[in-house]
């Protein structure tokens, strides 16, 4: 990739980018399922089937009401069709919890170089009320002036008003904010329509191409 110029901050997105649910989605959800009585909880089977629920969502709002239906879906072959999930109040606690997610190996150590270099830092976020706590649980706040969450605000990737919020709070034009993240329409393409320029984060081991970095290590290069 060409580095960037003219770049004075840099915004991530969160979930995938800096952070990610650990072990994963389908270990926190039998972990807690299996307390509730269910038996013979396969997490790889979980996974895929959050995974799909995830694929077909429509109109998801990050809301709690979203939330539960998402799960309802992922345990679709444990629970009566249009029920909810008995637990669902304790997953939804149980993501609040610093110890159900990892941050990649590679994000404070970029972070850390980025401002260093002078680069004011932020997140964009498509998120409900758990995040900023969370943030502050997994000290991971304190590297970011910026923070824009869905929830907040009431607009979510890929809309312009987040991104523009965002940018409205540095002290460089939106062209100069670059914004990381693993979703081509959420993060990408949003917010290149808002003005700011990005770039795909692909951590799956499949970004060899062209415009896409496999890791936030690459970032620092970029950006020359």
């Amino acid at each position: 990739m060409e580095p960037l110029r003219n770049i004075k901050a840099v915004t991530f997105d969160v979930g995938g980018t800096l952070i990610d649910p650990w072990p994963s989605v389908g270990h926190v959800y039998a972990e807690i399922a299996t307390r509730h009585g269910l038996r013979d909880l396969d997490p790889a089977k979980l996974n895929r089937q959050f995974a799909l629920a995830w694929r077909s969502k429509t109109s998801f709002d990050y809301s709690r009401g979203a939330w539960a239906e998402m799960v309802a879906k992922t345990f679709s072959h444990c629970v009566e069709p249009g029920a909810q999930v008995p637990f669902f109040d304790e997953l939804y606690e149980r993501f609040a919890q610093p110890d159900a997610w990892r941050i990649f190996d590679d994000v404070l150590p970029t972070v850390e170089l980025l401002s260093e270099g002078g680069l004011e830092l932020g997140l964009i976020s498509n998120w409900d009320e758990r995040l900023r706590p969370l943030l502050q649980r997994l000290k991971l706040d304190s590297y970011f002036r910026v923070i824009i969450i869905s929830h907040e605000i009431g607009f979510h990737k890929p809309s312009p008003v987040i991104f523009h919020e965002a940018a409205r709070k540095f002290t460089c034009p939106a062209s100069s904010v670059l914004h990381v993240g693993d979703g081509e329409m959420e993060d990408v393409q949003g917010a290149r329509r808002a003005g700011l320029q990005s770039v795909l984060l692909n951590r799956s081991g499949s970004a060899a191409c062209s415009g896409v970095l496999p890791t936030l290590a690459a970032l620092a290069a970029l950006l020359g």
